[in-house]
């Protein structure tokens, strides 16, 4: 699986669109060292300029439809979480580490209740195939500022890594999720493994799916990878949305 390195660049998984339009070789690993545009959910910008942050993106070609390949963002958050645990066994803050850590509905890296990372999935289909984009933003060294919540970086927790050491680290959590996802006939595994990773049954969120919050308690996710919440009015299911931690 080849690996480009770029000093600069807007965004990695633009960078990889570009690429997969182009007609390159996949699956493919792009890395920058600094994103002069990058990017997080609903096309919001996230601040890429910490030099010694991962920023990478990972293209694949799928025989798997869209909705199906949305369930990466679950899957990629698994291996991310395997990557940072890997990297902190035997440190001196490993047992607080692998305590902290955990994954938020749908993309979010949290240690604590601080994002730590994101993960982005865009996709496109051209020449009969679906060209699918799994972006990672985690912050090693630093962390964006004036994004309204709580945020962190690993070296804050006594985890160090330099992006190329994350990225090999990463990268060998994603073949081994990947392998067991295979398209999605593994997905009820990888389901399994994020609920032992995320936020815990009855934690208190808010969802924002265009319509105004919902606040109530997370219920964990249907068989589809879909977010329960147990409102005043009964349980609702969220296919798509904005999560936060607490009520409205």
């Amino acid at each position: 699986m080849a690996t480009i390195h770029l000093p600069e660049v807007d965004s990695t998984n633009a960078e990889a669109m570009r690429r997969s339009l182009a007609g390159c070789a996949v699956p493919l690993w792009i890395r920058a060292d600094r994103q002069t545009r990058g990017r997080g959910r609903s096309g919001r910008p996230w601040q890429s300029d910490h030099t010694g942050n991962l920023y990478a993106s990972l293209l694949l070609d799928l025989g798997c439809g869209p909705e199906v390949a949305a369930q990466l963002s679950l899957v990629t958050g698994v291996a991310v979480i395997d990557a940072i645990r890997s990297l902190s066994s035997g440190g001196p803050s490993s047992d607080a580490i692998v305590c902290e850590l955990q994954l938020k509905w749908p993309n979010d890296i949290l240690i604590g209740s601080a994002k730590a990372g994101g993960i982005l999935i865009e996709s496109t289909r051209h020449r009969g195939v679906l060209s699918v984009v799994i972006g990672i933003g985690l912050n090693l060294v630093g962390s964006p500022s004036d994004i309204g919540r709580a945020v962190t970086s690993l070296n804050l927790h006594k985890i160090h890594a330099d992006p190329q050491l994350m990225l090999r680290h990463v990268r060998q959590h994603m073949d081994r999720w990947l392998g067991i996802w295979q398209e999605g006939a593994g997905f009820g595994l990888c389901r399994q493994a994020w609920a032992v990773r995320a936020t815990p049954v009855g934690t208190e969120l808010t969802v924002n799916a265009g319509v105004g919050p919902v606040s109530g308690r997370f219920q964990g996710l249907d068989d589809d990878g879909a977010l329960l919440l147990q409102t005043s009015t009964g349980r609702q299911r969220f296919s798509f949305g904005d999560v936060t931690l607490g009520l409205a």
